[in-house]
């Protein structure tokens, strides 16, 4: 009788969910040691196939299935409470209930994306030379960034949120050969945060949301920071974890686009990374006097902008979570990993044979309205 109960414990259908975790947890093991592997079975091979299915299942509906996905979760869990509260559920079962759903929702995060946590890093993956910390390149490179962000200025009042997509879609697709992605990889149907107010209180632009392969845009975005935030969550959807490797996607993908609009989005949103950078050098004055004037109002309105809505304590608390989320994937530096985007754009730019791989190797973007 006791080796039944045993059995029906820890080898029943209940215990599935738990075994899948731990088979789970064992893999991420292994593909954090074997980063090839990772990168060959389930980034190029599997997650595309995934990717496409999720995304055909969500651009049926406008509103996010990730974030209703959250919400009757939440709901589970609350009623789960109130029916152990009023023992309408033993103690034991609402352990067990409680288990088997945490269980699931690792299992499906892992396989639906998480996995490429420990794909090959971006410099191996793109053939990319490493450079070397060197601050006269450094300035060189920030100051070839500042003639790029002066010459790419534009207006964006006449522009549609729906041509900004096409243009950024249309530049992934050109340059998927370079990124090395399995394009097209399903659909990128852009859907705004459900609480983008919420959200805009702790700072956050956007996100993907891996349950459903959506990408998120807060709706308080201006214009400006649109397309490289747009670009920046398209490049979760294609598989890349890292929020580094990810700003190097779409800082590459916008400024190799003909578009201005999205040029000059993702050279100002470098720019303010490689500001963050350079504060402590003798020759910061001087580079934040060659950045002109139109560009210095752009960048102090998207400062004003967010800094109007902050929740200091809400953002301090999503910032912690973020950073702690980051780190229990193996992202060592948790928050910080968003500035290693300046690295990856001096890697780029002191490479002269991946810049021609990137800039010619490639069809040249469909030109849209502008």
């Amino acid at each position: 009788m006791a080796k039944s109960k045993f059995r029906s414990i820890f080898f029943g259908r209940a215990a599935l969910p738990i075994w899948l975790a731990l088979i789970t947890f064992g893999l991420t093991e292994l593909f954090s040691r074997y980063p090839q592997i990772t990168e060959t079975a389930y980034s190029q091979t599997f997650y595309p196939i995934v990717a496409f299915l999720l995304s055909f299942i969500n651009k049926w509906v406008s509103f996010s299935l990730d974030d209703a996905f959250y919400a009757l979760l939440a709901v589970f869990l609350v009623v789960l409470v109130v029916l152990t509260i009023f023992r309408k559920i033993k103690f034991g079962r609402f352990i067990l209930m409680v288990l088997q759903t945490l269980a699931i929702c690792y299992v499906l995060f892992y396989w639906f994306w998480g996995f490429n946590y420990y794909r090959s890093g971006l410099s191996e993956r793109l053939s990319i030379t490493k450079s070397q910390p060197d601050t006269v390149q450094f300035v060189k490179v920030f100051q070839n960034l500042i003639a790029q962000t002066n010459a790419s200025y534009c207006s964006y009042e006449n522009i549609k949120y729906s041509t900004i997509d096409s243009l950024v879609e249309a530049s992934y697709k050109a340059n998927s050969s370079f990124l090395k992605l399995k394009y097209p990889q399903g659909n990128r149907i852009p859907k705004p945060i459900t609480l983008s107010s919420f959200f805009a209180k702790a700072g956050i632009a956007g996100y993907y949301g891996p349950f459903f392969s959506e990408a998120h845009v807060n709706d308080s975005l201006l214009m400006i920071e649109y397309p490289q935030v747009l670009a920046h969550e398209f490049a979760h959807q294609f598989g890349i974890t890292s929020e580094a490797e990810a700003n190097f996607y779409s800082w590459l993908v916008c400024v190799q686009s003909d578009s201005k609009h999205l040029q000059y989005s993702a050279n100002i949103s470098m720019v303010n990374y490689f500001l963050s950078q350079s504060k402590h050098l003798h020759s910061f004055p001087d580079l934040v006097r060659q950045i002109n004037k139109p560009v210095i109002d752009d960048i102090r309105k998207v400062q004003k902008h967010w800094a109007s809505m902050r929740n200091e304590q809400i953002d301090k608390a999503a910032g912690k979570v973020n950073d702690a989320y980051l780190k229990t994937n193996k992202i060592e530096k948790g928050i910080e990993d968003y500035f290693g985007v300046v690295r990856f754009v001096m890697d780029f730019e002191t490479d002269s044979v991946a810049q021609k791989r990137s800039k010619y190797g490639q069809a040249p973007s469909p030109t849209l309205p502008q």
